[in-house]
């Protein structure tokens, strides 16, 4: 299938773009031009913001499948559907598992469990987005799939607070901060399990239509989290459990993020996109994601960011609410 990636080379995009490349597909990315594309790849450069950009970097193409991974916004979801109507056979949005109701009535999430979500700005342009895809649908028959990933991650990525700060603070032997009593569940699905499944997706009609997520059927708790990164490091990590509502209050900038969707226990009913893709299941403990995410960092000094008015927030933040 001739493929559309609008981004393809990020956290979870870069991972699809491979597997689109190993399964056979004729892939194009469409980005900026400031990231390098792998072997293979046709490369389009254009702005994911700018529709007309995007609308020159095309011409009058057609593709069997457009995703775009860089849509944060409703406005670029209506100019989507105006670019790509008739010119593709699937268009598939990656929106957001954290669209999905805060607080959460009912576990596990499915599907169908309502979004909703008054903490978060992000979140509420996702469902936004949805909104016109669903009545686009609705109304013409546009060929919409959405995707809803939860706390995807690489090697890059460190799901804790404060990133390589946090680890640099538990090499060192300092206490570090998690939310809430530490005990609320949590998702964590490896970007190459995610990109087996939405490469799966392609071309598949009974997708049409449809809004499913995409997460691994592990759950941990957010200090269960932790004391693997510790492990994959050597340490054992001192844990300070700071109210949520405190942090958002220190360091605002983490506020929406935290209370508007980690605060939150999830957990995921995989039921529909195992069916959408028979055989797919995600096999990467986190415990194998840790280790990953260590070697990476140490593999490259430069890696090891240590942002040093955040680790002075954590300790402001340890003195007022740790025990």
């Amino acid at each position: 299938m001739r493929i559309l990636l609008i981004g393809g080379t990020g956290n979870i995009s870069s991972y699809v773009t491979e597997e689109a490349l190993a399964r056979g597909h004729d892939v194009t990315v469409l980005n900026r031009g400031k990231s390098e594309v792998p072997d293979g790849v046709r490369s389009l450069v254009g702005d994911a913001g700018d529709a007309a950009s995007i609308e020159r970097a095309v011409g009058a193409e057609t593709f069997d499948v457009v995703a775009n991974f860089r849509s944060f916004s409703p406005q670029q979801v209506a100019d989507d559907i105006r670019i790509f109507e008739g010119r593709t056979a699937q268009y598939i949005y990656i929106s957001s598992a954290s669209a999905y109701q805060k607080p959460i009535a009912q576990l596990p999430i499915v599907e169908s469990t309502p979004l909703r979500n008054p903490f978060w700005q992000y979140s509420r342009d996702k469902i936004a987005s949805e909104d016109l895809l669903v009545a686009a649908y609705r109304a013409s028959g546009f060929p919409m799939t959405i995707v809803r990933p939860s706390h995807t991650y690489g090697p890059s990525l460190i799901p804790l607070e404060g990133k390589w700060t946090a680890l640099q603070r538990i090499l060192d032997g300092r206490p570090i901060v998690v939310h809430g009593d530490g005990t609320s569940w949590w998702t964590l699905t490896h970007s190459r399990d995610f990109a087996r499944a939405f490469v799966g997706l392609f071309g598949n009609p009974h997708a049409l239509g449809q809004a499913v997520h995409i997460t691994s059927d592990e759950s941990l708790t957010w200090d269960e989290i932790a004391r693997l990164l510790g492990r994959a490091l050597g340490r054992e990590p001192e844990i300070v459990h700071v109210a949520s509502d405190a942090i958002a209050r220190e360091l605002p900038e983490m506020g929406p993020g935290l209370v508007g969707d980690k605060a939150h226990s999830v957990i995921f009913d995989n039921t529909r996109i195992k069916q959408l893709v028979p055989g797919w299941t995600a096999t990467t403990p986190f415990a194998e994601g840790a280790r990953e995410i260590v070697e990476w960092h140490r593999a490259d000094p430069s890696r090891q960011e240590v942002d040093a008015e955040l680790d002075a927030a954590f300790d402001r933040l340890i003195a007022k609410h740790g025990a």
